[in-house]
């Protein structure tokens, strides 16, 4: 039972980790118009939280884009945190 919830821990976490990925590259392709874009807004909805918590415990003036940047980093070492975890039992 411990490994299936780490197993949809980590799918949580890739799912994420996806979406912000995915907004990032939206971001760069359609540049200023990326508001209009219903993917991109998508993406926004489902990352805007985590995004939210992580600016929290940052400086009030750090750019989005970093913030966006340390949470992806976040994301993947708890990825391969829960995977040594599931590996290890």
């Amino acid at each position: 039972m411990l490994v299936f919830l780490i197993s949809v821990l980590r799918a949580l976490i890739e799912l994420l980790g996806l979406c912000l990925l995915g907004q990032g590259v939206l971001y760069l392709i359609a540049g200023r118009h990326r508001d209009k874009n219903a993917i991109y807004q998508f993406f926004a909805l489902i990352t805007h939280r985590p995004q939210q918590l992580t600016a929290r415990f940052l400086p009030r003036n750090t750019p989005p884009a970093l913030s966006s940047a340390i949470l992806l980093l976040l994301l993947f070492a708890s990825w391969i945190a829960l995977a040594w975890l599931r590996k290890s039992l």
